[in-house]
């Protein structure tokens, strides 16, 4: 909503979590996982889908059945959601498989970190603009690898297409209150996408938002605290 658009949440999963950790995580079954989607798709409909946690192969296949039918010709952006914040898994290695054969083909753009994208190409990343090239492989169209986990005093996105290789570079703001920040960074690209923005600015300004979002974040928690979703950008 902060991006200018309208999110509706197919739920895949219960956890208890808070800023220290995953506690729970329940599976909602996949037939109720394609209820929810199909309901929004069959009234509201869609401009574009992002997806995040998935968690399970059952799940993933039957995400990649609904899109197949439904939702074939929008942009769709995909976080390969496999580790939380705080170290918890939260994607099996059967789903794993699932995503990288079924998912990841029929992405417009993936957006995994450092961690998911050497699990993705099954070896340690050394050259990440290398890297974002190698995992356009998976069939999708276009790859944000993102820099968050490196160490410096800036971090840098390297976004490759079919066009080469763009970096986007900011400053590195030192704190612990980053929950969410992937999930964050889909969603605000997902939302340019569906404003037909081109990939190269939906990244840019998804980018300087979450920037804000991490700079205002209210402290919450011991551990890793939430971002400000309200925080302002520029447009």
């Amino acid at each position: 909503m902060a991006m200018g658009g309208f999110a509706a949440t197919a739920v895949t999963a219960i956890t208890a979590q808070n800023t220290l950790g995953v506690h729970v995580v329940h599976p909602l079954s996949p037939d109720l996982v394609q209820a929810q989607i199909e309901a929004v798709l069959g009234d509201i409909g869609a401009d574009a889908i992002k997806t995040g946690m998935l968690g399970e192969s059952a799940t993933v296949l039957r995400v990649v059945a609904c899109l197949e039918q439904a939702a074939r010709d929008l942009p769709l952006v995909v976080d390969p959601v496999m580790v939380a914040k705080g170290g918890q898994s939260l994607l099996k290695n059967d789903a794993l498989h699932a995503l990288k054969q079924r998912l990841l083909p029929l992405a417009t753009l993936i957006t995994p970190n450092l961690p998911e994208a050497e699990v993705l190409l099954g070896h340690p990343i050394d050259d990440p603009a290398r890297a974002a090239t190698e995992l356009l492989r998976t069939g999708a169209k276009a790859v944000l690898l993102k820099g968050g986990h490196a160490e410096g005093p800036t971090s840098t996105d390297f976004l490759a297409d079919a066009d080469g290789v763009r970096t986007f570079t900011m400053p590195r703001i030192e704190t612990r209150h980053t929950h969410g920040t992937g999930c964050t960074l889909a969603s605000a690209i997902a939302a340019g996408l569906a404003q037909r923005m081109t990939i190269d600015a939906a990244v840019d300004r998804a980018r300087r938002y979450v920037q804000a979002a991490i700079r205002t974040a209210p402290g919450f928690g011991a551990g890793h605290g939430p971002l400000n979703h309200n925080a302002g950008y520029a447009p």
